[in-house]
């Protein structure tokens, strides 16, 4: 593994633990810190020897302020400064506790969240976000993009502040919220607020006339409503979301490429997932010679729902392997067609679209403009205008009458993620060579889904925050199961530093796969090069990886496209 077990650990703690673990390791070695500098000054400014735990004694009652002992008082003007030092760092460090870890925990004393905000400047007013608040959240803290969350559900303004979020407790449909998060210094809003996003776009307006504002909406139809209100975008994830599934689904039928990112002229990336009957199933990594045979490159893999940056060698590929590659478009499109042969599709093979919702109804229409031939049958729980089942997608008799066991694919659209992920096992059950494409709600279950069997897997929360980020700073967005990264970043800390010697993937578990130098890219990477400080990276990794390497390395991402 490229990290220590303890970091794999911290990731599945909330923000705020980890913030009170990295808290008191910090606490602890500022105060062997000063132990070692405060006996070191006793012996050698004022001549006198005593142990490291008198010393370490002394530090802690000097930094709590209960006295000194008998060590007091210093000739030398050193040791007295060291002291007034020691007094005020530990004042410092006295209110640091009370507001990480003693106020939080009085959760029912009140709490002045206004108090704990930072001075803001060119940043974000997010109004009622409510799609996994800590994944957007997150996903501006990677970009650099400071915010201020107001959400009208006290519990959760609180909670997430004490995660150490930005947040504070207002309604959106009041001047006042806005005020108090300092849009005159705004750059963007984004509003989430459902029903309420025309008024909140309206007291936006009324405070703000000139700040550009970003609406959120489940219900594309209000697009025209929303912008004619002052929205200047409007965002419809779980549409985006089922029409990039359906779009997966439709590649069954013909090698051309779909969500590929540019890096440079004639250097693309792409995720091709391996589908089942491939000349590449069943064969390892390195047997593969998909670079002798096509000229792509492979990066990355997710073998078994589990990510290898790079891929293991002898690593074998699977039928539901995504490969993430690189190279010119025809030597991704020639890859496309080894792992995916067109299939020629039967009469009575077709989709089968499950759950028509929002996320459904889009998948729906991208399948039916694709390909007008195809066979196409729906099913949701309610009957309603263009569902042909009725019934629970997660009963065998249900999906046998939508045909499941003789589809080609089947897009999982439902909202709730336990009803999702028995679809798919039931589904790859009755037909083990069904591709099946999924939506999951909860970013954190993409995982569960491709090891319960699904092929391709999207969740709503990772689709609006990238969305979101796309339309502040032009993020391209590219993602098995919505988790791959690649982000464009300054190499000023490794400067004089080759590739190899940066420690970037032991450090970060992320991979460098392009280097650009005076304004050209380079993909064939020596790993004796001296990196220069002006040149910039192309790394690629998980979300989690990715945040490592800027948190590692202090350094904010640059649009792919610049």
């Amino acid at each position: 593994m490229p990290w220590t077990p303890w970091s794999s650990r911290l990731d599945g703690l909330s923000r705020r633990n980890r913030l009170i673990i990295y808290y008191l390791v910090g606490l602890t070695a500022l105060v062997l810190t000063y132990a070692v500098i405060y006996n070191t000054g006793m012996r050698v400014l004022e001549g006198r020897e005593q142990s490291i735990f008198r010393s370490f004694q002394t530090v802690t009652e000097t930094m709590t302020t209960t006295g000194y002992g008998a060590d007091s008082p210093w000739e030398s003007p050193w040791m007295n400064l060291f002291m007034v030092f020691m007094q005020l760092s530990g004042i410092g460090v006295g209110f640091f506790t009370l507001r990480v870890i003693v106020i939080p925990l009085f959760t029912g004393a009140e709490v002045d969240l206004d108090s704990r905000l930072s001075r803001k400047n060119d940043h974000v007013v997010i109004c009622e976000y409510d799609r996994d608040s800590a994944v957007l959240l997150e996903e501006l803290e990677h970009l650099g993009i400071d915010y201020v969350l107001i959400s009208s559900d006290e519990e959760e303004a609180i909670d997430l502040s004490d995660e150490g979020y930005s947040s504070i407790h207002g309604s959106p449909q009041e001047t006042s919220a806005f005020e108090r998060a300092s849009i005159g210094n705004a750059r963007a809003v984004i509003t989430d607020a459902g029903e309420a996003n025309v008024d909140t776009i309206l007291t936006v307006r009324s405070v703000r006339p000139d700040v550009e504002v970003i609406a959120l909406t489940d219900d594309s139809s209000l697009r025209d409503v929303l912008l004619a209100t002052g929205a200047d975008s409007v965002l419809s994830p779980r549409a985006v979301l089922g029409g990039r599934l359906a779009r997966k689904a439709m590649s069954l039928y013909t090698s051309e490429l779909h969500d590929t990112v540019g890096l440079a002229e004639g250097l693309e990336v792409t995720e091709i997932s391996v589908s089942h009957g491939s000349p590449l199933e069943g064969v390892s990594i390195r047997n593969s010679r998909i670079r002798e045979r096509t000229g792509a490159n492979v990066v990355g893999a997710w073998i078994d729902g589990d990510l290898q940056l790079p891929p293991d060698p002898d690593a074998v590929i699977g039928a539901n392997t995504v490969l993430l590659v690189s190279g010119d478009h025809d030597a991704l499109e020639e890859l496309g067609e080894t792992a995916r042969p067109v299939r020629q599709r039967g009469r009575e093979e077709g989709v089968v679209v499950a759950g028509l919702g929002e996320v459904g109804g889009a998948a729906l229409s991208v399948v039916e403009e694709e390909d007008a031939n195809v066979p196409i049958t729906t099913v949701d729980v309610t009957d309603a205008p263009g569902v042909d089942v009725v019934g629970d997608v997660s009963s065998r008799d249900t999906l046998r009458e939508a045909g499941v066991e003789d589809a080609g694919a089947i897009l999982v659209c439902v909202p709730d993620d336990s009803t999702a992920l028995l679809t798919t096992v039931l589904a790859r059950s009755l037909n083990p060579d069904i591709e099946i494409l999924v939506r999951m709600s909860d970013a954190k279950a993409t995982t569960k889904a491709l090891r319960a069997g699904a092929d391709y897997v999207l969740s709503v929360p990772r689709i609006s925050a990238r969305m979101v980020a796309r339309e502040l700073r032009g993020e391209e967005v590219l993602g098995a199961g919505s988790q791959i990264r690649i982000d464009r970043v300054p190499a000023e800390p490794f400067a004089g530093k080759t590739l190899a010697e940066s420690g970037i993937y032991e450090r970060t578990g992320c991979r460098v796969i392009a280097l650009e130098h005076e304004g050209e890219l380079t993909v064939s990477l020596d790993p004796d090069r001296t990196i220069a400080a002006e040149d910039r990276l192309v790394i690629v990794g998980t979300d989690e990886s990715v945040q490592r390497f800027l948190t590692t390395f202090d350094v904010s991402p640059r649009p792919i496209e610049e």
